[in-house]
C-alpha cells in the first residue's frame, strides 16, 4: 500500500512565498517520477510540476521561474518551492507519485492566495 501525505499548504498574500511537501511511504520502485498538479473550483485538475528520480524537471508554463521542485530520493519526499504567488494560483494542490502502471495521489492540500 503506498501513501502520500501532503503538508505546507495556506493561506499567503499576493507575492508571498509557500513551501509544500509529500512524503511517500509503502512499496515504491526507486525509478519514478514525482510531482505536483492543482485544480482550483470549477476547472480542471492541471500538472504544476514534475521531477523524475533522476532529478530532471518539468513546469507548467505559468509557474516557469517562480516555482521550484525538488526532491529527497531516500526520503521518497517531494518538494515545490512556490516564490511570487499570484490569486490565480489558488487551487488545492496534489501530489503524485507514477512508475509504471501505478500512479498514487495525495489527499490535496489548499492553497490560497490573496489579492
Amino acid at each position: 500500500q503506498v501513501q502520500l501525505v501532503e503538508s505546507g499548504g495556506g493561506l499567503v498574500q499576493a507575492g508571498g512565498s509557500l513551501r509544500l511537501s509529500c512524503a511517500a511511504s509503502g512499496s515504491i520502485s526507486s525509478n519514478n517520477v514525482m510531482g505536483w498538479y492543482r485544480q482550483a473550483p470549477g476547472k480542471q485538475r492541471d500538472l504544476v510540476a514534475s521531477i523524475t528520480s533522476g532529478g530532471s524537471t518539468t513546469y507548467a508554463d505559468s509557474v516557469k521561474g517562480r516555482f521550484i521542485i525538488s526532491r529527497a530520493n531516500a526520503k521518497n519526499t517531494v518538494y515545490l518551492q512556490m516564490n511570487s504567488l499570484k490569486p490565480e494560483d489558488t487551487a488545492v494542490y496534489y501530489c503524485y507519485v507514477r512508475w509504471g502502471p501505478y500512479n498514487y495521489w495525495g489527499q490535496g492540500t489548499q492553497v490560497t492566495v490573496s489579492s
